[in-house]
């Protein structure tokens, strides 16, 4: 929980050996192919958009899709599109991506204006936009799955019963198949019959050398040439999963359900080799079956199974059998969690490079990734990618499969994966649900999940504060109990010369004695009899964490709160915000951005950060820590994907592995000093003279008389017809400042229909000037004002220290980040990535900011982007007037469901 103070000050720290190319458990993709940005889902056909294409194969340098699914996901554009040069068709992972801010997304390769990234012809179909299904030599309906060799294209055209083959690679847009397997001719379909050349929905196709394999998935079987065919429907030469050609099982709902064995299978989806060996997604048993040597008869037998404990059970996700158990339940019985890494729910795809396994694991919406070939049964994977770990799934635990979900979408999110592809550096995941196919390129694992969070509250923490009143009466029992039943407790007898300071400074080291409590540290504050206690862990887990206090029947001490609330997510950041990026080797040096500067740089010491493929500013590198600004154009999404390239001393070129940038539309933080949180604010007296806030409320009627009263002299407005209290707040500082003789200057307060009172002369002088402000009985509008008086003059701009705190009802200043869009339009209009705000016209955040401090509400004074730098907005905060003396009065800031962190600053009540 410690930090280097943010915003331009970097850690020097040791560059450490650079870890080899990898996957990294839940990275993000790197690239989008088929849509705008990483978390659109445009329905649509071009030949830069995708339907929900479920099927992906690559070879020789080309990449092919096939646009449908048979998940029931939509639209299905019956069509396989081919990209000549994949690795063409969007950026290399240490390619340096220009600059262009009209590009919304460099990476996504739906977006029209880019000069890459579409698909050079389309199959099915005769033009881009078309979706017809049909049967011929051209035309398919419902193509799942595609497979090449990099001269041979096959394709499993699902609902006409039958694979086409291409003798070579298409040249133009729906060229015809040249051979048919499955029926006789190019126009009929055979349905029913069951024999060594006929299909039932087949829906994976493979090519390994000389052979072609096809998983006829509603026959439970896969089909095996030892020769590519080049006539119309060749009879196979043998069949894996069925004693023969004519027999099948579970064929309709009259036949009993077959146990499974490892020569058997059930509603195989895919077929796969690396050469060597074979897999089968064998989709009904929940498993993938993976021979170790390519078979070469009929119903030989699996030599592995993932998946499952054994070849003969079939339990999707069985936790009991394959997972650690997380406990007992009140009757003693074992728990286990919903999954595990040895578990699968209706995989689809396996998928060897030929040294590692991938799996799309479609039930569970991820892919498991084995770093080596398994060698023994349910073998546990390396990694996840879908997921952030093994046990959970962010997609569909969290509400209704149909219901939106902000995690849906997001380049860490592989929603019900169907098939794989890879092409020696990229691993492509298509995820129909989603409409896309999905590039996860390995790289240097360097950046963490959740390496990259909001630069000014870098975590968000639960806090609670307990407080401690009443008498002190010798040997009263204090027991305390922090997380619940499993919960650790504290006792604490009254001693003799105890005051209810020395025992709240007692129970804070008895809390953190040893090791200290593993929930929460304490720490005491005697001067207001109060212990606070802030969450270990960052995030919204601190809230779970519950505090009782229990005392001895007869005392007189008084212990109440303390259980911790307010932990956020500060991993979600806003539009245009400062960002920290944490790791390791990031740079090879430290550097800085010129101090001052009013256009950031988008390289420091050879280190390019990009988001979506936009290089973004930077303000400080250092081998551990960068810190950048968010682009304002990713208002239009919830994910992001972020890496880092970096040019070595060497020459070399390396790029960290993506990770997920979740986006909010705001989510604020605070600037604050380095230290445990919660962190000293870095906090400002804001005004060299008194000042005072009028409050105007409600819903002006015609008629209403509201008054502002200085000292003895009297400003009234009678409101008129269609009148606003906008209106009737200008009228009344037209009048306060047409008096030459008036001893105070009124000026608006534009978020708010307020009035902000400031005294001519500088300095205490102006603290006691009396104001007040009334309404006429009945109506509408509502006149107030914080205090009676102007108050707290002090140094324009000094820090508010412990030698200069705060006072009750005085305004303050303090800087903020990721406040998000403002408005109106044209100050929107003037904030620009990377560019110090220099617009001095009015602005505010689209989102309503509101305060607590000392726990009552602030009246939020001001809430802008700050003149002169970049991404941060300035806060002008006036305290409540009944805030009692506290050196570390508690402070934040919330938009929407976001709450920045604690921060906090010493307030002193003067007599």
């Amino acid at each position: 929980m410690k930090y280097c103070a943010p915003v331009l000050i970097s850690l020097a720290c040791l560059t450490q050996l650079l870890p080899a190319q990898d996957f990294l458990q839940g990275q993000a993709a790197r690239v989008v192919l088929g849509q705008p940005t990483f978390t659109s889902q445009d329905p649509g056909a071009s030949e830069r958009l995708l339907g929900a294409a479920g099927g992906v194969a690559y070879a020789n340098g080309m990449l092919f899709v096939a646009d449908a699914n048979r998940i029931a996901a939509a639209p299905v554009n019956h069509r396989v599109l081919v990209y000549r040069d994949i690795k063409r068709a969007f950026p290399a992972a240490t390619d340096e991506i220009a600059l262009d801010e009209t590009n919304r997304c460099p990476v996504c390769t739906g977006r029209t204006n880019l000069p890459y990234g579409a698909a050079d012809l389309v199959l099915g179909q005769s033009t881009f936009t078309g979706t017809d299904l049909g049967r011929s030599r051209s035309a398919l309906r419902l193509p799942t799955h595609v497979a090449s060799n990099g001269q041979i294209l096959v394709v499993a055209d699902t609902e006409n019963n039958r694979v086409l083959i291409w003798r070579t690679i298409p040249t133009s847009n729906n060229a015809p198949a040249d051979v048919v397997l499955g029926a006789a001719d190019f126009t009929t379909i055979r349905a029913g019959v069951l024999d060594n050349k006929s299909f039932r929905g087949p829906q994976g196709v493979w090519i390994q050398g000389n052979r072609l394999f096809v998983a006829d998935t509603l026959n439970h079987r896969v089909m095996v040439w030892n020769n590519i065919p080049t006539a119309n429907d060749t009879p196979a030469d043998f069949v894996l999963g069925q004693k023969d050609f004519v027999t099948t099982s579970e064929r309709d709902l009259l036949q009993s359900p077959v146990a499974p064995v490892a020569n058997r299978l059930k509603n195989p989806v895919s077929v796969t080799s690396d050469g060597t060996r074979l897999f089968v997604a064998d989709l009904g048993y929940n498993r993938v079956l993976m021979w170790n040597s390519i078979p070469t008869r009929t119903e030989q037998p699996a030599d592995l199974v993932l998946g499952q404990p054994d070849m003969t059970s079939e339990l999707s996700n069985n936790v009991r059998n394959l997972c650690t158990s997380t406990g007992k339940d009140a009757d003693g019985n074992d728990l286990y969690p919903v999954r595990c890494g040895r578990t699968m729910d209706f995989p689809r795809f396996a998928l060897s490079d030929g040294k590692r396994l991938f799996v799309a694991d479609s039930g569970n919406d991820r892919i498991l990734v084995w770093n080596s070939i398994p060698t023994v049964n349910a073998q546990q994977p390396d990694l996840v990618i879908g997921q952030p770990d093994f046990t959970s799934n962010i997609v569909t635990d969290r509400e209704d499969f149909f219901t939106p979900n902000l995690l849906r979408g997001a380049p860490n999110t592989t929603r019900t994966p169907t098939a794989l592809a890879w092409d020696g550096e990229n691993l492509y995941v298509a995820t129909p649900y989603d409409r896309r196919v999905m590039v996860f390129t390995a790289a240097r694992p360097n950046v963490p999940q959740n390496g990259v969070r909001n630069a000014f509250s870098r975590n968000v923490y639960a806090i609670g504060v307990m407080e401690f009143s009443g008498t002190i009466t010798v040997d009263n029992e204090l027991t305390i109990k922090i997380g619940g039943d499993s919960g650790k407790e504290y006792k604490y007898k009254v001693v003799t010369d105890d005051t209810i300071a020395k025992i709240v400074t007692k129970v804070a080291a008895l809390i953190n004695d040893g090791e200290g409590d593993p929930l929460v540290i304490a720490q005491g504050v005697p001067q207001v009899n109060a212990i606070i206690l802030t969450a270990r862990q960052p995030g919204e887990t601190g809230n779970a964490i519950t505090v009782t206090q229990t005392l001895s029947t007869d005392a007189t001490l008084i212990v109440s709160g303390g259980t911790p609330t307010g932990g956020g997510d500060a991993t979600r950041v806003a539009p245009g915000g400062l960002v920290v990026i944490q790791g390791e080797n990031l740079a090879e040096g430290t550097a800085a951005a010129p101090e001052g500067a009013q256009v950031l740089p988008r390289e420091l010491a050879g280190v390019q950060v990009y988001i979506d493929g936009i290089r973004v500013p930077l303000l400080t590198v250092s081998p551990n820590e960068i810190q950048a600004q968010v682009p304002w154009s990713v208002f239009d999404a919830n994910s992001s994907s972020l890496y880092v390239r970096t040019k070595r001393g060497d020459g070399s070129i390396t790029t960290t592995t993506a990770v997920n940038l979740p986006v909010a539309l705001q989510n604020p933080g605070i600037l604050a000093a380095s230290g445990d949180d919660p962190r000293p604010g870095l906090i400002y007296h804001s005004s060299s003279v008194a000042t005072g806030t009028v409050l105007i409320d409600g819903t002006p009627v015609a008629g209403d008389v509201v008054r502002v009263i200085i000292e003895d002299r009297e400003y009234s407005y009678t409101a008129v017809a269609n009148d606003t209290v906008a209106i009737i707040r200008d009228a009344l500082i037209g009048q306060i400042n047409g008096n030459p003789d008036e001893k105070v200057f009124a000026e608006p307060v534009p978020q708010f229909s307020r009035i902000r009172l400031k005294a001519k002369i500088e300095g205490p002088e102006g603290n006691r000037i009396a104001i007040a402000a009334s309404n006429s009985e009945n109506a509408g509008t509502i006149m107030n004002v914080t205090r009676g008086t102007l108050c707290c003059a002090n140094i324009e701009g000094a820090p508010v220290t412990v030698d200069n705190p705060a006072q009750p009802g005085e305004q303050i200043i303090l800087y903020a980040t990721g406040l998000g869009i403002v408005s109106p339009d044209a100050a929107r209009e003037n904030a620009v990535t990377g560019v110090a705000y220099d617009n001095t016209e009015f602005n505010t955040p689209v989102e309503f900011v509101s305060s607590l401090a000392g726990g009552r509400t602030a009246n939020v004074i001001k809430a802008a982007l700050k003149p002169g730098l970049v991404g941060v907005y300035e806060v002008i905060l006036e305290l409540n007037s009944d805030l009692q003396t506290n050196p570390r009065t508690q402070l934040t800031i919330s938009q929407y469901l976001y709450t920045s962190n604690i921060v906090t600053f010493p307030v002193v009540r003067q007599n």
